[in-house]
């Protein structure tokens, strides 16, 4: 069937054509396969190999620009980019032999309209211009009829696909019926047993028990693949013994630091300004008669505290106000004194007194900064010859030898410790090396410097017993206590659930109300929210955790508010998104059946081609 303009979404149509073409300008549609037509098909339809070709080298385009480096095709036929470029197209070509299947297509008159909208095919004044359009497909290698005939493809199956994702509109009992499971909350209380509710001590494990729990909980104690690594490096903090800073360059810094070391008597300060002397002289008054107060001054003006905060001040700050500030009292107010806005009431909230230190008081903290930044110029200065040892031969080893650098191992695992394992640096270094490659000089992040080699790697294996035997002794006693705890809450729990209080079972309760699914409590153990919300009402239950056992009786099932605009943005949520869902899923099938239906041909050696061009 002819599909006639007035069927078509104009827009839709405009965008998937300036899609096309510009698809088709970027990259051409030369035959690089010689007689090669066809990378494979599906039916009769066939996959042509112009058309993979193009999708392959926009991908890898796009896959570089956002990655801002060339990437090799090796590495893309790795991440299976070629094998999901060949998918996108056996799916389109499936839908093409469907629309062809069932007489869809688009008429002239559509497409006339739409080449019309293109600019590329406009002249000067707007109109559609059949040498420009001629032109433009010389450019793009194509011819009028591959570009036309490309053109109804693209548009069928849109069409097609459309009319599949856009039937997918969720009923509103379904998005009523997940709103009011996700927003309902529930009351509840509950009481923590610990070791300290135990009536009698737990037994010491024998061996064989131990072993047994050992056995069981494995996976506890199985050490991950760890890399060996050596590693030399020196920081800051490793040179400050070693460099000295002289007197001359310590008084140096001091004068340079001398207004951090010796500030003048300061006050904390908040003003407010006002339009008149009258009106401030007026609420000066007021305030020395009682009948207001600073604040209530600041918030008739329609201003907050933070508006009228001038933080830490001193004399020269306050210019003609500062006698009148200086000379009142902490928690006073002073005024009415000039500013630069007008007159203005000062309140005084901190006398900040003057601080002095000497140069000799001073030292250690000038020192301290002066040590630092020398030794991130010493080692910055060493990097170039750390690094032309390791071009020239030199070992980790070498390096720890011969200069300030330190060598050490760590058997590494992920894990971020103390020493260089807490730098984020090493841990992205190491995690990308293998054993044998080739160490280099990085930078730590603090002026430091390392570099490091894998020597092993240890696949995951369990720890000895002999070494994790505390842990196992402790897990083991956890286990025991917990166990009991249970046996103890559940018959506490039954009674609960009689009738009993929490009280009168010698609990001491706490209640929590309008508790969501997905809340955290702190204090409870993990599970404890499900187990709530799978109780009725008056039910109780005992969940266990790690040495310690919660009893749990549900109180109040709160029904949800559906028709707040929390609960209604949270209805437009989870019908765009179930909507998408099934809109995919149902693509998907329809596409997969046409697939199976049709029958879908590849042919290696034309993709070898293809591909062998992009190497």
């Amino acid at each position: 069937m002819a599909l006639k303009a007035k069927g078509l979404s104009k827009v839709f149509v405009w965008i998937l054509m300036g899609l096309l073409f510009l698809g088709l300008i970027g990259f051409g549609a030369t035959n690089i396969t010689g007689n090669v037509r066809s990378v494979g098909s599906v039916g009769d339809e066939p996959i042509p190999v112009d058309a993979y070709s193009r999708a392959l080298q926009q991908e890898i385009s796009t896959i570089q620009q956002q990655a801002g480096q060339a990437v090799s095709f090796a590495d893309l036929q790795a991440a299976g980019v070629d094998r999901q470029v060949l998918s996108r197209i056996v799916v389109n070509t499936a839908l093409d032999w469907e629309a062809r299947r069932i007489g869809l297509s688009v008429g002239d008159e559509v497409l006339a309209g739409e080449l019309a909208r293109i600019s590329a095919f406009q002249g000067p004044d707007g109109a559609f211009d059949r040498d420009a359009y001629r032109f433009a497909l010389q450019n793009a290698g194509l011819s009028e009829q591959e570009f036309e005939t490309d053109l109804r493809q693209e548009t069928a199956r849109s069409l097609l696909q459309g009319a599949i994702l856009s039937a997918t509109a969720m009923p509103d009992t379904y998005v009523d019926t997940l709103v009011a499971w996700a927003n309902e909350t529930r009351d509840f209380s509950w009481a923590i047993l610990d070791e300290g509710a135990l009536s009698t001590g737990v037994a010491v494990p024998t061996e064989e028990q131990l072993r047994a729990y050992y056995d069981e909980n494995i996976d506890r104690y199985t050490r991950p693949e760890t890399k060996v690594v050596s590693y030399a490096w020196v920081t800051p903090d490793m040179l400050v013994d070693s460099v000295e800073i002289d007197e001359e360059t310590l008084r140096r810094a001091y004068e340079e630091r001398e207004a951090e070391f010796n500030m003048p008597e300061r006050r904390l300060v908040e003003r407010l300004v006002f339009g008149s002397e009258e009106e401030a002289q007026a609420a000066a008054e007021a305030l020395a008669a009682g009948e207001t107060d600073f604040d209530t001054l600041v918030a008739d003006r329609g201003l907050t505290l933070a508006d009228v905060d001038l933080g830490v001040v001193d004399r020269g700050d306050l210019g003609e106000a500062a006698s009148a500030v200086f000379g009142t009292s902490a928690g006073d107010v002073a005024g009415p004194a000039p500013s630069p806005l007008g007159p203005a009431l000062f309140r005084v909230n901190a006398e900040l007194a003057a601080q002095s230190t000497p140069f000799e008081e001073a030292v250690p903290v000038l020192r301290d900064s002066l040590v630092l930044d020398r030794a991130r110029r010493v080692i910055d200065d060493q990097a170039e010859d750390f690094d032309d040892r390791l071009v020239g031969g030199a070992t980790l080893e070498d390096l720890a030898a011969e200069t300030d650098m330190v060598f050490d191992t760590v058997d590494y695992a992920g894990q971020s410790g103390d020493g260089i394992t807490s730098y984020p640096a090493f841990r992205e270094a190491v995690a990308d090396m293998a054993p044998g490659d080739y160490p280099e000089i990085l930078e730590t992040g603090d002026g430091g410097l390392f570099a490091a080699r894998v020597d092993e790697i240890q696949p995951e294996a369990p720890r000895p017993f002999e070494e994790v035997r505390d842990q196992v002794e402790t897990g083991w006693e956890r286990q025991q206590i917990t166990e009991a705890l249970t046996g103890q809450a559940e018959a506490l729990a039954t009674r609960i659930a009689e009738g009993e209080s929490f009280e009168a079972a010698g609990l001491e309760p706490r209640s929590l109300d309008a508790v969501t699914r997905n809340e955290g409590v702190d204090g409870l153990p993990e599970g404890a929210i499900a187990r709530i919300f799978a109780l009725e009402e008056g039910e109780a239950v005992a969940v266990p955790g790690q040495g310690r056992v919660a009893i749990l009786r549900l109180d109040a099932v709160v029904p949800a508010d559906t028709d707040g605009p929390e609960a209604t943005a949270l209805a437009e949520r989870l019908r765009d998104q179930a909507s998408g869902s099934l809109a995919n899923d149902l693509f998907s099938a329809y596409a997969t059946d046409i697939q199976n239906r049709a029958g879908v041909q590849v042919d290696q050696q034309a993709l070898n081609a293809v591909h062998s061009n992009l190497q």
